[in-house]
């Protein structure tokens, strides 16, 4: 089932990418601001609709950030969902940075099993599933990606000198800068929307801790694709990784290694 639901869900994202890629050549997008202060643009509705076009045929149910979200008491009850952010890093996509993607990520009873994302600018591609291994596609080419062999530990990125930290350009929080204090030598690297997880795939990065506002469908994604890398996405406090399909929808802070 899973290599299946994988085959969609980059068939959507890549779809979907194009279509963005058309409006973003277009230039000066307008975007309007949702009740959450963030923007939305005619770019993130036409993503959404081709990705719910190509989803709609796998019978799962959709969490996405551009769509009505059902109810709670309805939402425990499902074993799998989708969890979509049809455009991440819309700031980026109006800054005209080119750091935006397409995140589709596949939920098994809160834990994230497959994910997709997709770079439109860069026409790459990154899926992650323990069935199918993680995988990049660039210009046509399919590269598998390596799997670390063993789960690093907050305690192993005390002692990297220099510590490759991955930030975010629009988002960064006076809680992040006091976390990275903790580390003797730290090289910041800034990019956009879901990237960060990825240089952590691509080994070009050590951590990415995030200790600001996050919703579920910013991370499911890139989540599965760190499982997969035997990496993951950590609360702050250690605890235990992130979950999905919460009653609240919003992440609690996290780090990324």
């Amino acid at each position: 089932m899973i290599e299946r639901m994988v085959e969609v869900a980059t068939d959507a994202a890549t779809a979907a990418g194009r279509g963005i890629l058309e409006i973003y050549r277009e230039g000066s997008p307008e975007a309007v601001m949702k009740a959450d202060n963030s923007p939305v643009t005619i770019a993130d509705r036409s993503s959404q609709a081709i990705i719910g076009d190509y989803l709609l045929g796998t019978g799962l149910p959709v969490i996405s950030e551009e769509d009505v979200v059902m109810d709670y008491q309805t939402r425990k009850s499902w074993e799998y969902c989708w969890l979509v952010d049809p455009l991440d890093g819309t700031k980026e996509f109006i800054a005209g940075t080119g750091e935006f993607t397409v995140n589709i990520g596949l939920v098994c009873r809160g834990r994230p099993v497959a994910g997709v994302i997709y770079i439109p600018c860069s026409d790459a591609l990154y899926v992650g599933s323990a069935e199918t291994g993680v995988y990049k596609r660039h210009a046509g080419h399919l590269r598998r990606l390596r799997a670390a062999g063993s789960r690093s530990r907050l305690e192993d990125l005390r002692k990297k000198s220099p510590l490759r930290a991955v930030g975010s350009r629009f988002h960064s929080s006076t809680a992040t800068e006091e976390f990275v204090k903790q580390f003797s030598n730290v090289e910041f690297i800034m990019a956009g929307s879901s990237l960060k997880f990825m240089l952590l795939v691509e080994e070009e990065a050590d951590l990415y801790p995030r200790l600001g506002r996050t919703m579920e469908w910013d991370t499911a994604a890139a989540h599965a694709i760190l499982n997969a890398a035997n990496r993951g996405i950590y609360r702050q406090d250690l605890s235990g990784e992130l979950v999905y399909n919460k009653q609240d929808l919003s992440n609690p802070y996290f780090m990324a290694f």
